[in-house]
């Protein structure tokens, strides 16, 4: 019979003894194998750390043992052959080393000259390169990628317009400013760009064999190289604090290179519209959308707030300038942390006078459709879309129109409850959640309209046909939800005397909104559209925050 019985029981380990487990052990320099409970995997290693006068213990069924002899025999062997490996490993380290020195010494020796004899070089920018290839040219950048292979560096460089495949060869190549360059150092060469041969590849399918070249800012390399600073999948909050050099990647560039377009579309679309663009302002003394979203601030002694919008100032110049419209930054003190809500956005809002509101429901689809189709007529602006939200479909008119009453039905037909978990009754709002719930389920545009007066702004304008609801409306778009609000305008006096006494507001302030009344009123309406919502949709975000350049939000005002 097998086994060990009480007066045969191994002996405790001597002091200094070191423990190995091949299941749970790890072979590793800095590993305490002196306690069981952080073992060495094997006794080849545990005999190379400790010495030949080590005291081993392996594990076994039972517990732990002293190491046999024949296992002994073994682990020296064992212990010799990691003794020589790592050996060998550090001949070879202090190998490289030296010749990794001989190599920038003799760098160091490589002056880089610019040829005289050569022609005098155009300064361009990146975009240009296509459009002067065969030419001698200048141009500076950023280094957006480096490479080096046997004699031969690759740059890409970045300079906001584009990216260029610089390659550096001879000297060039084997300078000591070239083998010490960084990622996003700046740089200006000089050379001649070319047409790739076939079957190679690199930005705009051409490159520039550079004949002269000058470092501008090296920036760190090692432990501060931006590649360090800024890593995929790193903890959100520390991009959102390294945004200043997150915003030098590809996605994020062309995200706001989609933006610059989105906007230059909407002017385009505007002045096809006949509206003028005008500038508000952003310090207020009135509210818009709530005093409990205001940002407050003294100025000049006096109590002031951030603009929540610049409706009330766009009415007021209908008289003199006509159909007008604004891109101005927004502030909302929501204390929200959804991914569709910022503290600062750019909103884009326009007034429009002697309109009905079906034609206003007609201008903000037609804007819309129209912005999108001016957007995408930039070539490179499409690709990027179709880069970043592959299979994009573009809205076409005409949108479906919901009214309020009709989407409680649907909501409530799909089983969707209201925020208590009860059926949507008739004045609830209808929650984020429900809203984009049902959007994304129709999945197309929709003009949800005739919201009631209590969940609405004082100034909205009721329905004829029925004083409970408002004419107004909220664009709802499929994977975003809402990304524009609107009404027709209260335009007679008493009625907007009645609203602001409703909503508990002094009409002392807003003298001059009322005047608007007074001096001519006429019928009118208007909307705000959120720039960062739509481009999101635009671009498949996730989040907002992707599309403001510095996000605002709840904690997050840096850098």
């Amino acid at each position: 019979m097998s086994g060990t019985t009480a007066s045969e029981a191994p002996a405790a380990p001597p002091a200094g003894t070191l423990f190995v487990d091949e299941a749970t052990g790890v072979d590793a320099a800095g590993v305490d194998a002196t306690s069981q409970a952080t073992p060495f995997k094997t006794a080849a290693f545990a005999l190379y750390s400790g010495g030949e006068a080590a005291s081993i213990f392996v594990k076994k069924d039972e517990g732990y043992e002293a190491i046999s002899a024949s296992a002994l025999k073994k682990a020296k062997k064992g212990a010799e052959g990691i003794a020589k490996k790592i050996k060998t490993a550090e001949e070879q380290r202090v190998k490289k080393e030296k010749e990794e020195a001989s190599k920038l010494e003799e760098a160091k020796k490589i002056q880089i000259v610019e040829d005289a004899a050569l022609p005098a070089a155009k300064k361009i920018k990146i975009r240009d390169a296509a459009a002067t290839r065969g030419t001698r040219v200048r141009l500076s950048g950023w280094v957006h990628r480096l490479r080096t292979q046997k004699g031969l560096a690759f740059l890409v460089l970045r300079d906001g317009t584009g990216y260029l495949q610089c390659v550096l060869a001879g000297d060039l190549a084997n300078a000591y400013s070239t083998v010490s360059l960084t990622l996003e150092s700046t740089v200006t060469v000089s050379g001649v760009v070319s047409a790739l041969p076939e079957g190679k590849s690199a930005p705009g399918n051409h490159e520039l064999a550079v004949d002269y070249y000058e470092v501008v800012g090296l920036a760190p390399g090692g432990d501060e190289a931006v590649s360090n600073k800024v890593q995929e999948g790193a903890d959100p909050n520390l991009l959102l604090d390294m945004r200043h050099l997150v915003l030098r990647g590809e996605t994020m560039s062309n995200i706001f290179k989609v933006r610059a377009a989105l906007l230059r579309a909407f002017r385009k679309t505007y002045a096809e519209l006949g509206l003028l663009e005008v500038t508000p302002p952003c310090m207020v003394q009135t509210q818009v959308e709530g005093g409990s979203t205001l940002f407050s601030l003294k100025y000049y002694g006096e109590d002031a707030f951030l603009t929540q919008s610049s409706q009330l100032y766009l009415e007021t110049v209908l008289p003199s300038l006509g159909d007008v419209f604004c891109v101005q930054e927004s502030f909302r003190a929501e204390k929200s942390h959804t991914r569709r809500h910022l503290s600062e956005y750019t909103h884009v809002e326009a007034e429009l006078a002697f309109l009905t509101f079906e034609d206003l429901l007609t201008h903000i689809e037609t804007l819309f459709v129209r912005t999108v189709e001016h957007t995408l007529a930039d070539p490179e602006i499409a690709a990027i879309v179709e880069q970043l939200h592959p299979g994009f479909v573009a809205p076409k008119l005409p949108f479906r129109r919901m009214a309020y009453v009709d989407a409680l039905d649907w909501l409530n037909a799909h089983g969707i409850p209201n925020e208590e978990g009860e059926p949507f009754k008739f004045g609830d709002d209808i929650a984020e959640a429900a809203e984009r719930k049902m959007t994304d389920t129709i999945n197309e545009p929709i003009l949800l309209n005739r919201f009631p007066l209590e969940i609405k702004s004082f100034y909205m304008k009721r329905c004829a046909d029925d004083p409970r609801v408002t004419e107004s409306v909220d664009l709802l778009i499929p994977n975003v939800g809402e990304i524009c609000g609107g009404s027709m305008r209260i335009y007679d006096l008493d009625e907007l005397l009645a609203g602001y006494k409703r909503e508990g507001i002094d009409p002392a302030p807003y003298y001059w909104f009322t005047d608007q009344r007074r001096y001519g009123t006429c019928p009118h309406g208007g909307y705000g559209l959120g720039t960062e919502r739509i481009l999101a949709w635009l671009c498949d975000r996730f989040t907002v925050r992707d599309c403001s350049l510095y996000p605002r939000f709840t904690g997050r005002c840096k850098p």
